[in-house]
């Protein structure tokens, strides 16, 4: 995720979307009180990344910092992975000078394995869906935001210099296994 871009614009309309839909956001308060997750692994493209809590900054999803591309973030005002609802991990495809923790996130499969551990212990491990690219402008708020599994969103497609982002989003969709 080479800017804040389009997808952070997703992230400023999620609560709308889903006040839409009859959801309630976690508040940021009640995720630090709660277990957390803390780990995700994604084997089949040599994924093992540890996990920092995003919330909302001045309308817009936080993404993890530049200086740390192996970091993903979870989305705390999404549900803990296990848990009925959707939850949201964000994770940048590279930086100016290397790849990133979701480099090779388009590259996953329908039936691959993804792993989240979580502070209280516990494991749960989700399957593969779908994978999907999408641009910018046409990003799935209710799927991603709203409809119950794992979803892990970064940037691909053509990188766009004059905006110093990618022009489209890769979603991968997953269910408990």
């Amino acid at each position: 995720m080479a800017s804040s871009g389009r997808v952070v614009l997703a992230g400023a309309v999620t609560g709308l979307v889903l006040v839409a839909f009859g959801q309630s956001m976690q508040q940021p308060e009640q995720a630090a009180a709660a277990v957390v997750p803390e780990t995700i692994g994604i084997p089949s493209i040599d994924v093992e990344a540890p996990l920092m809590k995003l919330g909302v900054k001045n309308g817009e999803v936080e993404l993890p910092p530049y200086e740390k591309p192996e970091m993903a973030g979870w989305y705390t005002g999404s549900v803990v992975p296990g848990e009925k609802g959707a939850s949201v991990i964000i994770g940048h495809v590279d930086t100016k000078t290397a790849p990133a923790v979701f480099y090779k996130l388009r590259h996953l499969r329908k039936g691959s394995k993804v792993r989240v551990e979580r502070s209280d212990g516990k494991t749960v491990t989700y399957k593969v869906d779908a994978v999907e690219q999408v641009h910018k402008d046409e990003f799935p708020l209710r799927k991603v935001y709203v409809e119950d599994g794992l979803k892990l969103v970064t940037c691909g497609g053509r990188f766009d210099a004059a905006q110093g982002e990618y022009v489209d989003n890769i979603i991968v969709y997953a269910s408990r296994a």
